[in-house]
């Protein structure tokens, strides 16, 4: 691959977005109709900004999963078998190529080898390239989804965290990671982030939970202004300030924290900033909480074109994550002419 290819920011129009339906085989067993109730309204969602949906499912899954949809829903149900439904992580990237748009992979250990990702980190090749108009680039580094971010000028954000976690890379230093960014990613500019961390984040600080671009030069980052006797205030206040320093030129939108602890008291990683730009709308993670109305308040005023679309995702948090990670979007132009037209015919099975 060259230096020509060009990863795009989330804003680039999309023709389909892949999820992973959860079934009593993965943890979300405890609260499993709770989460796919979550993905039934993501799909609506979806398919209201006219997004097919491609949904890995377990061949086991099929029958029910097609009783709960819509006729009418534009879902590709693709049998498939997966360790667990965190497509931002597993998930082909999209770039720009001389040849067109094309996927692109990273290897993935389940965040350092924490987890069993084996079946995840085959889905790519034997699933999802056989949807696509070119081949999935295979690229030798650990790295996840959730973990980039990138806006249309080709500037990088990251996280040192993450990607200073031995059980990815080894020693692999940032300089290093900068200039693979650049390589396979034609990230012009790379900012990796030293501050923030949400507690009980099994990912050691993706770039997803905490800053995401605007397309119009903001930057959305996950504060925790409102809190000020939190455990998180001090780190994300350094963030915010770190954010301002690196990117002086980019209006900075701070979103409150909420604070949410499951049934073993855990405090969980709920982050607003783990949202879905989707065509001209945005799927934003709601928590049932008194900061969900200031957050999307504030999501408003940073995405101005965009309608904001509040999505329960409290049963998601409950497995330490939230809308983003669970999806992967598919721009425009890199899915087959035949899948596209299946796509949009409703509900079918490959």
């Amino acid at each position: 691959m060259t230096t020509s290819v060009q990863l795009l920011p989330e804003w680039a129009p999309q023709e389909a977005v892949i999820l992973a339906w959860p079934d009593q085989d993965t943890d979300w067993q405890p609260w499993l109709n709770d989460v796919r109730a979550v993905y039934l309204q993501i799909i609506a969602a979806l398919n209201a900004a006219d997004t097919g949906v491609i949904l890995l499912i377990k061949e086991t899954e099929v029958a029910h999963c097609q009783s709960m949809l819509s006729g009418q829903a534009k879902v590709l149900l693709l049998v498939a078998d997966y360790n667990d439904t965190w497509v931002r992580d597993y998930g082909f990237l999209t770039c720009q190529s001389e040849q067109g748009l094309q996927g692109l992979e990273f290897t993935f250990n389940g965040w350092g080898n924490k987890f069993d990702a084996s079946k995840d980190n085959r889905v790519n090749q034997l699933y999802l390239a056989k949807l696509c108009r070119l081949p999935i680039q295979t690229i030798d580094l650990v790295t996840e989804g959730g973990a980039l971010e990138i806006d249309d000028h080709g500037h990088l954000l990251s996280t040192e965290f993450c990607l200073s976690n031995p059980q990815r890379n080894g020693n692999l230093g940032m300089e290093q990671y900068k200039s693979l960014f650049k390589q396979y990613l034609g990230a012009k500019q790379t900012s990796i982030f030293v501050e923030g961390h949400l507690e009980g984040d099994d990912t050691d600080g993706h770039i997803d939970t905490l800053v995401r671009f605007t397309p119009e030069q903001g930057l959305v980052v996950q504060s925790a202004f409102n809190r000020p006797d939190d455990s998180h205030f001090a780190g994300l206040s350094a963030l915010v300030a770190e954010c301002k320093k690196a990117l002086p030129d980019h209006q900075i939108y701070e979103l409150p924290l909420p604070h949410i602890v499951n049934a073993e008291g855990e405090r969980l990683p709920a982050s607003y900033a783990n949202f879905l730009i989707n065509n001209q709308q945005i799927l934003c993670p709601v928590y049932q909480q008194t900061e969900d109305a200031l957050a999307m308040q504030i999501m408003q005023q940073a995405y101005p074109q965009y309608k904001i679309v509040p999505i329960n995702c409290l049963p998601l948090v409950q497995q330490f994550g939230s809308l983003h990670c669970i999806s992967m979007q598919i721009p425009v132009n890199t899915l087959r002419p035949d899948i596209l037209q299946r796509l949009n015919s409703g509900v079918s099975q490959l």
